[in-house]
C-alpha cells in the first residue's frame, strides 16, 4: 500500500525540526566575504559620518554673523582638519570636508553671491543646520550593523568597511554531494544520444541554484539505477558533504531503489507530499548526513529544491532569510477542480489598472522544462481550492531564487 500524501506545511515543519547548523566559522578578509553568511553578530565601533561635514559644494558660515557679506577666510576640502571658523566669515567648503568649529549652516554655491573683491553675500533664506550632515546620523557607536545569519550583500559589505573591518567571521560553505539516477542519463557534450538516453539537465539546473545560495559543490555525478550502485555512491557522497541531494530514483517504480538505499544506510523519515510538481519528495538520514531526494522530472525538482529545500538548507548554513516571500496576484485563469495538493504554477506576471496578473504556461506538465524557463513566478494554488478568473492569489518570483 503506498502511503498516503503528507500536507505541504507538515513536511516544511518536519524538515525543519530536523535542521541544525552544520557549518563551522572561519575569519576571511572583508574583500572576499561577498555572499558569505555571517558567523556572529557585528557593531558600529565609530559613528558615522564621524564628524559633522557639509552636504554639498558650498560655504560654511554662522547665521548669528553681524554681516551679511563676508570674507573668505578658510578653504576645507574633504580630507583636511579645519581651523575654526573666523568671526564675520565664511568658509569655503565641499562635499564631506568637516565643518569648521563655530559654523551651523552650509550655503550651496549656487545660492551665494560673489562679490567682485572676493567676499560673499549670504541669502537672506538660509536655515539653521542646512546641509549638514550631522556626526552619527547614519551609524551610532555601538548600534549593530548586521545580526549573525545575515547572507552578505554589497551594500553591507560597504557598511562594514565603513567601520574599518578588515576581517571578518564567517560560516564555512555547506558543502553538497549532488547524484542523479537513471539508467538514461547521459552528461551533455559526451556523446550523442542512444534511443531511450536523455541529457543530464537536472544536475546542472540544480547545481546552479545551489551555487546562487551559496553552496560548495563537493561531488555532481550520475547514478546507475541498481541498488549496490545507488547504496555506494550514497555513502561516498555522505562522507565528502554536509548533505547530499539526489533527484531521480525516488518514485514507486522498480527501478526506484534510493528509498531502499537510505533506509540501508540510515533512515527514511519523509516521502510522498501533497505538492506539485513533485509528490515524490524524500527526506531522511545516510551515514548520519542529511538527505533531500528530489523527483527527476525537472521541473518536480526544481520546485521541491525551492519550496521544501531552501528553507533547511538555509537552517544548515546559519542563514537567517531562506524563506522565499510571495507576492499578491490576480488570477488570468480559471481552475473548475480542486487541487487535491497545494499547486505551484508556473506564470507570466503582467500589470493591467496597477494589478499584477498570473498567466499561467500552457504546458504544466512535471516533465516540462521549458515553462519553468519562462515563467516569471510560480503561483500557488492551495489545496481543495477551485480558482476563479480575478480571484486573489500569492506569487513566489523567480528571481529571488538567485540569491
Amino acid at each position: 500500500m503506498v502511503n498516503p500524501l503528507m500536507p505541504l506545511e507538515e513536511a516544511r515543519k518536519r524538515l525543519l525540526e530536523h535542521a541544525r547548523v552544520v557549518t563551522a566559522g572561519e575569519t576571511v578578509s572583508l574583500a572576499s566575504s561577498y555572499g558569505r553568511v555571517l558567523a556572529s553578530d557585528l557593531f558600529a565601533e565609530l559613528d558615522v559620518p564621524h564628524w559633522d561635514n557639509s552636504a554639498m559644494d558650498g560655504y560654511a558660515a554662522r547665521l548669528d554673523s553681524t554681516s551679511t557679506t563676508l570674507q573668505v577666510s578658510q578653504t576645507i576640502r574633504a580630507g583636511v582638519a579645519p581651523l575654526p571658523l573666523a568671526p564675520d566669515s565664511v568658509a569655503r567648503i565641499f562635499t564631506g570636508a568637516p565643518i569648521p568649529q563655530g559654523a551651523n549652516v552650509v550655503i550651496a554655491q549656487e545660492e551665494v553671491a560673489v562679490m567682485d573683491d572676493g567676499r560673499i553675500e549670504l541669502p537672506k533664506a538660509a536655515q539653521l543646520g542646512q546641509h549638514i550632515r550631522r556626526r552619527g546620523e547614519d551609524i551610532s557607536r555601538g548600534d549593530l550593523l548586521l545580526a549573525a545569519g545575515t547572507r552578505l550583500k554589497p551594500a553591507d559589505l560597504g557598511v562594514l568597511a565603513s567601520q574599518g573591518y578588515g576581517e571578518i567571521s564567517v560560516r564555512s560553505p555547506l558543502r553538497v554531494a549532488l547524484l542523479a539516477s537513471g539508467d538514461e542519463l547521459v552528461d551533455p557534450g559526451s556523446r550523442e544520444l542512444k534511443v531511450g538516453e536523455i541529457y543530464n539537465s537536472n544536475s546542472i539546473m540544480l547545481e546552479s541554484l545551489l551555487r546562487a545560495w551559496g553552496c560548495s559543490l563537493e561531488r555532481v555525478a550520475v547514478v546507475r539505477d541498481d541498488f549496490a550502485t545507488t547504496y555506494q555512491a550514497l555513502k561516498s557522497a555522505a562522507e565528502s558533504a554536509d548533505l547530499v541531494i539526489s533527484s531521480g530514483g525516488a518514485s514507486v517504480g522498480d527501478a526506484d531503489v534510493i528509498k531502499q538505499a537510505l533506509s540501508e544506510l540510515g533512515e527514511l523519515a519523509l516521502w510522498r507530499v501533497a505538492i506539485k510538481p513533485g509528490k515524490p519528495f524524500v527526506f531522511g538520514q545516510a551515514c548520519g548526513k542529511p538527505f533531500i531526494g528530489l523527483p527527476g522530472n525537472p521541473s518536480s525538482a526544481f520546485v521541491t529544491l525551492a519550496i521544501l529545500a531552501r528553507p533547511f538548507i538555509s537552517v544548515l548554513q546559519g542563514r537567517s532569510d531562506g524563506e522565499l516571500h510571495s507576492v499578491p496576484v490576480l488570477a488570468d485563469f480559471s481552475l473548475a477542480r480542486p487541487a487535491n495538493r497545494t499547486e505551484f504554477l508556473r506564470v507570466n506576471l503582467t500589470v493591467k489598472d496597477k494589478e499584477l496578473l498570473a498567466q499561467p504556461l500552457t504546458n504544466q506538465s512535471s516533465g516540462i522544462l521549458s515553462a519553468l524557463s519562462q515563467a516569471d513566478a510560480l503561483a500557488i494554488v492551495e489545496q481543495g481550492s477551485p480558482v476563479q478568473a480575478g480571484a486573489a492569489l500569492q506569487a513566489i518570483t523567480l528571481n529571488q531564487l538567485l540569491w
